[in-house]
Formats: structure tokens, sequence, C-alpha cells
């Protein structure tokens, strides 16, 4: 008996490469926090690898353990997160049991997947001091107290970016699977919000002014509240790459929100129809008037509204929660933290958190109309009648037998001479 080939064609080899490209990213990502995940877990053990002599994170031993802890369990999230994009169960997850810590892993890896390469690019220009960390916050210039060794900062950081690259791919293939068809239309073309999104949307964007501002004067040098902390020994030009991305992400948060809560009616700047008559007059014997018609139309996808949203808000937020978190833990970095910038985070925490509810709100409006707008399964009574007739059936199905009429009955008015059906 000859055995049959198994065939090669189909479905398996149309659906192979995305599933090749999904283990190569998820292998890629659980990679990157070897590096991370084995420095921490020297750290706790006792180990000084990477800390000069007269580092701050051996001030106090005790919050330094926990904040490792903390790390360590952030990072090992990353490759939890990596197994739940990719595998079958991972479709059975709820929403927000997958959105929340995707959203928290987006905000703390975007800033540094956007700061460090700059930073390391003002480096390379001559823009960085000797002893300056990029990236992190804490380190200082020329004469300050050291921090970590630099080999550290390119370790942790290259794999934080490597991590932020690949988990950012699976969960974009991830939501498109899943939940792509709730942003495959035009900002201008969705219906006006309520008054309660436009609301909370306006108060995150007026709060998200206050980090924006005092971020935007820092990098451009001015010492408001700045003084005696611990931005005053950072280097000018890696400061400023620090700031002004501290600055950028919340007026991010602010414009995604504003695109998703206009609507069709409000968005004129958005999708923008302009006829501007422009009269031009040349001081000649004849008077000439040149009528100039100007159209213009931007298209904004709500996919990118979204995106400045999500990764808005997540970079806002979980920076200034952070930050404070760690300044109110004691140490070199409490001391070094001015109201101002106690300000500046509290600030950024609210309007992130704004912005991300304005977000949810959105997406499940958007999952409910979808749902409501789902034609319901036609019924064989539902079908017409020519198809109903030219359908092959068994000769001796019986005819439907119609119902009698009566004057006061509920087809009261349907029979056209009034007679009563036999």
């Amino acid at each position: 008996m000859t055995p049959t080939p198994e065939p090669t064609g189909g479905p398996r080899t149309a659906t192979a490469p995305p599933d090749r490209v999904r283990r190569v990213l998820r292998a890629v990502a659980i990679t990157a926090c070897v590096p991370y995940l084995a420095l921490k877990t020297a750290w706790l053990g006792g180990s000084r690898i990477g800390m000069p002599e007269d580092s701050l994170l051996l001030d106090d031993p005790a919050v330094t353990a926990v904040a490792n802890l903390v790390t360590l369990a952030l990072d090992a999230c990353v490759i939890v997160l990596a197994l739940l994009l990719t595998r079958p169960w991972g479709r059975r997850v709820p929403a927000w049991l997958l959105v929340v810590p995707m959203w928290t892993a987006t905000g703390l890896l975007a800033p540094i997947m956007t700061a460090y390469p700059l930073q390391l690019l003002v480096r390379a220009l001559g823009g960085g001091g000797p002893g300056v960390s990029a990236g992190d916050g804490e380190g200082g210039g020329e004469g300050a107290e050291p921090f970590l060794h630099e080999w550290v900062f390119g370790m942790v950081y290259g794999g934080f970016i490597v991590q932020g690259l690949s988990l950012g791919a699976l969960f974009a293939l991830y939501a498109r699977d899943r939940w792509g068809h709730l942003w495959r239309d035009r900002v201008r073309d969705l219906p006006p919000a309520g008054a309660a999104p436009r609301a909370v949307t306006g108060a995150a964007a007026l709060v998200a002014l206050v980090p924006a501002t005092l971020h935007t004067l820092w990098a451009s040098g001015f010492a408001m509240g700045a003084d005696g902390t611990r931005l005053a020994g950072r280097s000018t030009g890696e400061l400023a790459v620090m700031e002004a991305t501290s600055a950028v992400f919340p007026l991010m948060a602010a414009a995604g929100a504003g695109l998703l809560v206009l609507g069709r009616d409000d968005a004129r700047w958005v999708g923008v129809r302009a006829r501007a008559p422009v009269r031009a007059r040349v001081r000649v014997p004849v008077r000439v008037r040149v009528p100039v018609r100007v159209r213009m139309r931007v298209r904004v996808p709500v996919r990118v509204a979204l995106a400045a949203a999500w990764l808005g808000s997540g970079a806002t937020a979980t920076w200034g929660g952070w930050i404070s978190l760690a300044s109110l833990g004691g140490g070199g970095i409490a001391s070094g933290t001015s109201g101002p910038m106690y300000l500046a985070y509290a600030c950024q925490m609210i309007a992130g958190a704004l912005v991300a509810a304005v977000g949810a709100r959105f997406l499940a409006g958007r999952a409910r109309a979808h749902a409501g707008a789902t034609p319901a399964p036609v019924r064989p009574t539902d079908a017409p009648a020519s198809a109903a007739a030219s359908t092959p059936g068994p000769a001796s199905a019986p005819a439907p037998v119609p119902r009698p009429w009566t004057p006061d009955g509920p087809d009261a008015g349907d029979a056209p001479d009034g007679r009563v059906s036999p």
C-alpha cells in the first residue's frame, strides 16, 4: 500500500512564517533579560560587582536590597509577558490582566530606548563629561559621588532596548490579531465624545503642562528648582537629552487623548478642508485680483492617536511614580530631590493616569459598538422567499398553514378583502 504524501501547502505554509517570527522575538526578549537578572541576583547575594567603593547604593543597604528585589521582579515579568504573547493560552487571558503590565513595561522602557541612544550620540560628539551615567537620572558629573561603573549602564540599558523592541513587536502582533478591528478608522471619522471624556482630557492636558514646562526649563539650562539637586552635577548635553525626553512624553499623551475625543465635528484641525481666497493688488494701471483656493486634508489614523496616548501616558505615569517612590525611600536620591521636582513627578502620575483612563474608556466604547454592530445569524425563516423556493428539499415537506385573520387580532388589516383564511 503506497503511503499518501503529507500535503505541504495550505494553511500550514501560510501560518508558519508568523509563528517563526514570534518564536524568534520571544527568544530575543528572554535572552535580553539574562544579564540584568544575573546582575541583580549577584547584588542580592552580597556581590558588589559594578559598584565603586563609595557608591551611593552602599549608603543604605536595606533600601538598595528592596530596590534590587523589585527591579528583579519587574524584569522577570518581561519573560512572563513574552510567553503570554506567544503561547495559545495567552489568547484566553482577560484583557486587563495583559494590558496593565504591558502598559507599565512600555512606559518604563520607552524613555530609556529614546534617551540612552541620544545620550551616547551626545557623548560621542563631545557633549558628555566623564563619570556621567547616561539615562539613569542619578549619576553625576565631575566631582560628584560615583554611582555605578560605566560598563553597567551599557549592559543594562542595551538589554532594556532589546527587550523593548522585541516585546513591543510581540505586543503589536498580538494586539493586531485580537483587537485590530477597534482602530481601523481615522480620527476624522470618529463620532464626537461625551462631556466627561473631554473634561478629563482637558484636565490631563493642563496637568501635563506642569512637568512639560519644568523639564523644558531644566533642559534649556534654567536652574529653576534644580540648584543643589542631583541634576546640578549632570553633563549639560546629557541632561538636556534626558529632560527634553521627559518633556515630550506628557505632551504626547495629551495630544493622543485629544485626538481620540475631538470627533468628526470638532477636529477641524485634524481633517482640514479650508478654502482661503487671496486677493492680490498690483500697482499697475490694471488692477488684478487673483483668487487662490487652498484645500488641505490631514488624515490621522486612530491607531496613531492610540499609540501616542499609550506611549505618552505609560512613560509619564510610570517614571513619575518610580522616581517618586525612589525619592521617598531615602538615601542620596531623596536628598537630591527638590520641591519642584516632586511637583513634576506628581503631575506626571496624574496626567498619565487621566490619559490612560480616557484611552481605556475609548477602547471599551469601541468594543461595545462593534459587538452591537455584529449582524445576527440568519435564521431559516428569515431567508428570502426566492431563496427558499430555489432550495431543493424533500417533496413531502408540508406547506405552511396560514393563520386565520380576525378583525381584532394582531394582524388586523392584513387581509385584503376581509375574508377569513381557511
